[in-house]
């Protein structure tokens, strides 16, 4: 699974209209393949920092969806911006899957 996180700095003064944008096209990013979750946040300590937080099944989702049109979009309105956005993107694995990461840690000659 890949986790992307999205962190917007914005004025006062423009923060209505990028979070009108957004909530026009969030709808639509949802059911998206590979979607598992897309939700439009705003910091309890300053309203004027907001968040998308994405969960996509794989890597290929999330390429087509950053290739799409309503990211297209989604870009466009972010030149709203009061400074460059920060994205961190982050490759989770579930517990049922950890003996992969176990066995990776508990490689022979790695003591």
């Amino acid at each position: 699974m890949i986790l992307v996180i999205t962190r917007m700095k914005i004025s006062a003064a423009k923060r209505l209209e990028l979070s009108q944008t957004i909530a026009s096209l969030i709808g639509s990013m949802r059911m998206e393949p590979g979607c598992r979750r897309f939700e439009f946040c705003q910091s309890v300590e300053n309203e004027n920092e907001l968040y998308l937080l994405e969960e996509w099944e794989n890597q290929q989702n999330l390429k087509t969806h950053l290739l799409s049109s309503r990211f297209r979009v989604l870009r466009g309105a972010m030149n709203l911006l009061h400074e460059p956005y920060e994205m961190k993107v982050h490759t989770l694995f579930h517990p049922s899957r950890m003996e992969v990461l176990n066995g990776l840690i508990n490689l022979p000659g790695k003591d």
